[in-house]
Parts: C-alpha cells; sequence; structure tokens
C-alpha cells in the first residue's frame, strides 16, 4: 500500500473524516496518514484500541514512536495516559494493550536503524515554554537529534505562526483549529510539507496545540526490510 508516500510534494489528511481500518487484531483499527509498505510498512497513523484489545507481541525493527491522544495506552512496561510520548527504538519490543481503550498517533519505521535511545515523556505535567522570536508561541520539547525535532507547540488565539527553512514538516492538530493555505485544519487534521517549502498559518479563534516533527525529510528515507513486524 502506498498512501501519500512521495515526500516531495504537500500531503494532507483531515483524519476525522476518514474511516477507520480494521487491523488484523480485533479491535484494533487504524485512520491512515501515510504509509509504504502493508502489514509491515513505513507509516503515520491513528490507531484505536477498543476497551480489553490488544495487540500480540512483536519487535520494531524500525522503532516506533508515539503520542496518547485519549485514554491509557499499556504494555508491559507500564500505562501511558494522555499525553504520553513515548519512542521505542529499533529493536525494543513489547505487547501494547488498552483495557479502557486508547487513541494514538504513531509512526513506525521512521528510525536510524542504529538508534537505540528510549524516550518518555508525560506532557500532561509538563508547562509549555515562551519562545523568543515568536510571539503567542510556547513549546513543550520532546525530541531532538541529528535527523530530526519533536514537539508540541501551543499558538494563542489569532497568532500568526511562521516555520521557514525547515527540511520537512509534519502538523497534527491536538486541539483548536488553525487556517494554513486558505484551509481550515481541526483536530485530528495531518499536514506534511516537503523540505523548502514554508509553513504560514493563523491559530484558530481558541487558540491551538498541535504535535510537530521537523527537518525529517531531507535525507533518506527508512523503509522496511524483511521482518515479522505487525501493526
Amino acid at each position: 500500500m502506498d498512501k501519500n508516500s512521495d515526500f516531495k510534494i504537500r500531503a494532507v489528511v483531515h483524519a476525522a473524516n476518514e474511516p477507520w481500518v480494521p487491523s488484523p487484531m480485533p479491535g484494533v483499527d487504524r485512520r491512515m496518514l501515510d504509509r509504504i509498505g502493508d502489514e509491515v510498512a513505513r507509516a503515520t497513523s491513528i490507531v484505536r484500541y477498543a476497551p480489553g484489545s490488544a495487540f500480540s507481541a512483536h519487535t520494531h525493527t524500525g522503532g516506533e514512536e508515539y503520542l496518547v491522544l485519549s485514554g491509557v495506552f499499556q504494555d508491559e512496561h507500564g500505562d501511558f495516559p494522555v499525553g504520553s510520548y513515548v519512542r521505542n527504538p529499533p529493536q525494543s519490543s513489547h505487547t501494547p494493550s488498552a483495557a479502557e481503550g486508547a487513541t494514538i498517533l504513531v509512526k513506525l519505521w521512521q528510525f536510524d536503524l542504529d538508534d537505540r535511545t528510549a524516550v518518555t515523556h508525560h506532557t500532561a505535567d509538563m508547562s509549555p515554554e515562551p519562545v523568543s522570536g515568536r510571539p503567542g508561541v510556547s513549546i513543550i520539547p520532546l525530541h531532538k537529534d541529528v535527523r530530526e525535532a519533536v514537539r508540541i507547540e501551543v499558538w494563542a488565539p489569532g497568532a500568526e505562526i511562521q516555520i521557514q527553512a525547515h527540511t520537512g514538516l509534519e502538523v497534527f492538530v491536538l486541539e483548536g483549529s488553525f487556517t494554513e493555505a486558505n484551509e481550515l485544519f481541526e483536530v485530528d487534521s495531518w499536514l506534511r510539507l516537503p523540505a523548502g517549502e514554508d509553513f504560514a498559518a493563523t491559530a484558530g479563534p481558541v487558540g491551538t496545540r498541535v504535535w510537530i516533527k521537523s527537518d525529517h525529510l531531507a535525507g533518506p528515507i527508512t523503509t522496511p526490510i524483511a521482518s515479522k513486524e505487525k501493526i
């Protein structure tokens, strides 16, 4: 399957309007944002776990990154409530579940395959900090290395937002809304811009909270190799 697989062009998905697609595991459904591959794939998805559902044990050969959007996501490493941000590096393994249900934004096969750095943040306990030179913007840093930067940004109502000179940008709406290129982005909307395409947006009337990944699309695009990974 190829969905939004050309990283040199703008891609948009208003996921709240998209159907849920069943996964191989009962009670686990997906809304796909981008994807290269079938059940072993480089993928960005919203994944919904029904109460009591689980995914079988698996190894993330290409790494896994996720943000909990609702409920409590669980595995043998702990409970991850709303706002939890986790990076499970390549070769890590787990058995995910959600006793009471959960929804996550998840990215697979997008790590340097030599990366072994695990990251966990509980953003509900973290306060956004104002950004010098960007009025109306505050951030919660999540991860940064030579390949990418990941953060949550909070935009004041009506703030004019500029992100320039990036080498790839993804923006996912967590709360509120924004307008970009005369298009309205609301909760669960996702925008990906290629390297060099400036981002210019206006935050909505109640402000906006977004998850952002940047500077990750200039180099080679990591894709799956043969493995037994599923999700």
